[in-house]
């Protein structure tokens, strides 16, 4: 059965090119013609990729992927936009984005693109079944880090773990606020009972108190049964709250008194049920700003904050990325059969410490493991991480090295990340600035001048060769040689 493609366009001529091309291509396209459309199908068709327009009225592309993630939907993505700026590029990809074509895009490229997503994807579902089914219990020893700074967030949730007293831990998304509060459990008198988790910014704003609180038969259309909710599920456990400043008014009304009184009152009910729960509370939001605004009920707020627990992000703890990247490459080595991932290089380990991951350890995860599926050697390269090096150089074409570049055989990965004289970090070799010493944009001649120097280098000097690959005639190339300052044959030379 051919692997199901959604196709997001508001325009229907991109629509039907996009239908034709991937039908062409052996895969089974199914349209939706805006974000909040893009949204129902995922829903209930379950796609296995989807290719995004960024452009659209209404609901944007940046928005559909943003309310999958909150929905907990992992979907490799595709976007596509007819504007490549870095800018572009840079909030695709930190709103969770796979890849990234520019339109008009080639057979040849969305092939690409739509294959390495359904390998990444094939791949992921088992492997997150095998991260489950590792461990059932998590203590403070399997969090990786040598961080002073986070090293002081695990110091305050140890102390937390003595007690049962309520945690909010606070930090960006994909920091590890629930690993924390998986450690916290995993350490103290609770840690052999019930560990329940709700992410709150995934719950439609009707079912919040019914999932939570528990509903009667009956109670509301829908309710053909009884259900006992999270809070009776953690009854003599732990109860984990993912993302808790998404909670509506009344469902904080609700949880301020089974917080106080450790009662709940399920929807539709005519008693209230008695409940031991250990709370611990998460969110990437500034809930005492959300207080002052009224979004949030301050005694509500003051419950839940007795003891916070920051986690820093990623950016200010670079020092773990070493560390993080072989954690991950041990965890996915065998993520493909047959292929085993044994390392990475010096140069890509600079390229990832380089960054600010905006993503934080989600991020970084996701990377390293789309490096290791898409890898075709055994030690991950700088080439592995395109997106990453797109981000970081400004350069939307980086998102996807050309097959000839890949796999020419003078391309290796060279001592790059040294300091020049003036102390500025080189790039790869096989990269160009975009910028100059002083952050501005380089000339087009600049560019063309140093893109002309490295296919030279590259090519060993083979001057026509040199020009087939650059698209010009010899004769071109041999004038712009000359407009450089170098001397060149004066009948163009021969080779």
């Amino acid at each position: 059965m051919s692997e199901t493609v959604l196709i997001v366009d508001d325009d229907p001529v991109q629509r039907r090119l996009l239908e034709a091309a991937v039908r062409k291509l052996g895969y089974a396209p199914v349209l939706a013609e805006s974000g909040e459309g893009a949204l129902e199908v995922v829903a209930s068709a379950a796609p296995r990729a989807m290719v995004l327009d960024l452009v659209m009225p209404g609901v944007d592309g940046i928005e559909v992927m943003r309310r999958m993630r909150r929905r907990g939907i992992d979907l490799p993505v595709i976007v596509q936009t007819a504007k490549g700026g870095i800018d572009t590029v840079v909030a695709a990809m930190r709103a969770g984005a796979f890849d990234f074509v520019v339109k008009p895009v080639s057979p040849e490229r969305l092939a690409r693109a739509i294959g390495d997503a359904l390998k990444v994807e094939a791949f992921e579902g088992a492997t997150r079944h095998g991260r489950r089914a590792e461990k059932k219990s998590f203590s403070f020893s399997d969090i990786v880090s040598r961080s002073p700074a986070m090293e002081r967030a695990l110091a305050l949730a140890r102390k937390a773990a003595a007690s049962d007293i309520p945690v909010l831990i606070e930090g960006e998304s994909g920091v590890g606020k629930e690993l924390i509060a998986r450690a916290i459990r995993g350490e103290s008198a609770r840690r052999g009972k019930a560990f329940v988790t709700v992410n709150c910014g995934a719950i439609p704003e009707n079912l919040v108190e019914s999932i939570l609180f528990g509903h009667e038969k009956g109670a509301f259309t829908g309710a053909t049964e009884r259900r006992s909710g999270k809070f009776a599920e953690a009854d003599r456990g732990t109860l984990f709250l993912d993302e808790i400043g998404e909670l509506p008014a009344q469902a904080q009304v609700k949880l301020l008194r089974a917080v106080q009184d450790g009662e709940v009152d399920a929807v539709g009910g005519r008693r209230t049920v008695k409940v031991d729960i250990r709370l611990i509370s998460a969110t990437n939001r500034d809930l005492l700003q959300q207080v002052r605004e009224g979004r949030f009920r301050e005694d509500l707020f003051y419950r839940l904050n007795v003891f916070p627990i920051t986690v820093p992000p990623l950016r200010d703890r670079k020092e773990d990325i070493p560390l993080l990247v072989q954690h991950f490459i041990g965890r996915f080595s065998n993520a493909v059969p047959g292929k085993r991932i044994s390392g990475i290089s010096a140069e890509a380990l600079e390229v990832l410490a380089a960054y600010d991951w905006p993503g934080n350890i989600r991020q970084l995860e996701n990377a390293v493991f789309r490096a290791a599926v898409l890898s075709e050697g055994e030690v991950l390269t700088v080439a592995a991480f395109p997106q990453i090096r797109a981000q970081m150089g400004g350069l939307a074409a980086e998102l996807s090295l050309p097959e000839e570049n890949a796999a020419a055989p003078a391309q290796k990965e060279a001592e790059s990340g040294t300091p020049d004289e003036t102390g500025r970090r080189q790039l790869h070799p096989g990269l160009l600035s975009a910028l100059d010493e002083r952050g501005q944009m380089r000339t087009l001649e600049a560019v063309e001048h140093e893109m002309i120097r490295i296919a030279i280098d590259h090519y060993g000097g083979q001057m026509s060769e040199v020009a087939r690959r650059l698209g010009i005639g010899r004769s071109t190339l041999y004038r712009k040689l000359r407009e450089m300052g170098h001397d060149v044959p004066k009948n163009g030379g021969s080779e």
